[in-house]
């Protein structure tokens, strides 16, 4: 979506008037491939406990949900113990409306300071920091894509954000930062008196161990993650995040009351108790997108190396819009993310990566006769 000529009679913001709102293109297709999703629906069981479940709790939606969300973050606390070998505790982690919510929450909480993130990355990072006030500061990335890690410590030591955001696998990339990088940024953050935050939205995909292992020792990293994506769970929008208790007793300061309602936390909780139904799909999608990779490499393109649920991909002859707009001619709806020469594909189930192929093997076999 574009920027809109606003009325005159309309007071809004100056500095919001130039933006765009935030979207992927919502258009019919028969693979869509553009939005990071996992294509597994819940199996029927499942569906049926989150039925059963939400109507128990329908039964008493007269009154407000618990506040805290305690019984749910018990849970996301378990989960994440059993899935890094950590002690977490209910007062580490806090839930909210999708991760977008976890990051307008740390941006109200800590944004009287600049921020500091490494783009390309997740496009909502700078665009809630403007929505919200905060001066944000882009570190950029290498030609490849990777973190120029002594450039960044030497932009946090200068520029003293509050908060500086990490994207591990990075968004639109796929690439990673190893722990032993984040400790290092973490450190320097520290000095300065600031936050580092780490965006983990695709952890499960990914071989690396998650950041929630170095919170002990470092108190000012903050770890984001989401039901969204390996959880295949886009549609109950609940994103958390594990820290140090003091961050999280922050988060009360700025969360609106009762922001998590009593049907996202059921369904929540049950989510938690299907979860090897639902993570059993990572593995799968690992798989296939090793496959992809190997079929894209055989046309002649290259591939930034992902452990995401997506890949970015260049080496084709046409403007990205152009090759954007052939594939959805063919059925086939990706990702435009604005970088020159890329475009990105999520990677869904067998049928949607064989159409995909397809389309593309068609495209450019045409462009070669």
């Amino acid at each position: 979506m574009s920027a809109k000529n606003w009325p005159n009679w309309l007071p809004l913001r100056q500095d919001l008037a130039p933006l765009s709102p935030y979207g992927a293109p919502q258009v019919p297709a028969e693979a869509t491939l553009n939005t990071n999703e996992n294509p597994y629906a819940p199996s029927p069981a499942l569906a049926k406990a989150i039925a059963d479940r939400t109507h128990q709790v329908a039964l008493n939606l007269n009154r407000y949900p618990d506040r805290d969300a305690i019984l749910l973050r018990k849970g996301l606390a378990s989960f994440i113990n059993n899935l890094s070998k950590t002690t977490f505790e209910v007062d580490q982690v806090w839930a909210a409306n999708g991760s977008n919510e976890i990051i307008q929450s740390l941006f109200m909480a800590f944004g009287d300071r600049p921020a500091l993130g490494f783009t390309p990355s997740y496009s909502m990072h700078p665009l809630i920091a403007k929505v919200i006030g905060v001066n944000w500061n882009d570190g950029g990335r290498r030609t490849d894509f990777s973190l120029d890690l002594s450039k960044a410590k030497s932009e946090i030591s200068t520029i003293k954000p509050a908060l500086t955001f990490i994207t591990t696998p990075n968004n639109p990339t796929g690439t990673t930062v190893t722990l032993d990088e984040i400790s290092e940024l973490a450190d320097v953050a520290a000095k300065v008196n600031g936050l580092l935050v780490v965006d983990e939205a695709y952890a499960e995909f990914s071989n690396l161990p998650s950041a929630v292992t170095l919170i002990a020792k470092y108190p000012n990293l903050v770890v984001i993650r989401t039901m969204s994506k390996a959880f295949a769970f886009a549609g109950a929008r609940l994103g958390y995040l594990i820290a140090d208790p003091e961050v999280v007793a922050a988060m009360f300061l700025v969360r609106l009351p009762y922001h998590l309602s009593s049907l996202t936390q059921a369904a929540a909780e049950v989510a938690l108790e299907f979860q090897s139904e639902l993570l059993g799909t990572v593995s799968s999608l690992i798989d296939s997108r090793k496959i992809v990779v190997s079929e894209l490499e055989k046309l002649g393109l290259q591939v930034i190396p992902s452990q995401a649920n997506f890949i970015l991909f260049t080496g084709f002859s046409q403007e990205p819009a152009q090759l954007w707009r052939q594939l959805l001619d063919r059925g086939v709806l990706i990702r435009d993310v604005g970088l020159l020469a890329h475009l990105r594909m999520t990677i869904g189930n067998e049928a949607e990566n064989q159409k995909f192929i397809a389309a593309l093997q068609d495209i450019l076999n045409g462009e070669s006769q």
